[in-house]
């Protein structure tokens, strides 16, 4: 170890969220659910592609009008 080393450094958000966890354990087990619920989604490619063919190109300046 090197003489110049200095302890290690916690936030105090960081000391606050470790805390909360030591008093919650169920906590964590609930953030997985909500991520799961929210975000961990299976993904049909066919109907993405199809999204993707079926998209309209954007205007390179979209606010302005058609000269027709």
């Amino acid at each position: 170890m090197s003489i110049f080393r200095r302890p290690d450094y916690q936030s105090e958000a960081t000391q606050f969220i470790e805390q909360l966890k030591a008093q919650k354990p169920e906590l964590v087990a609930q953030q997985r659910a909500g991520r799961a619920l929210l975000w961990d989604k299976q993904v049909d490619r066919k109907i993405w592609d199809e999204y993707r063919e079926a998209e309209v190109a954007q205007k390179p300046y979209v606010y302005q009008t058609n000269a027709d």
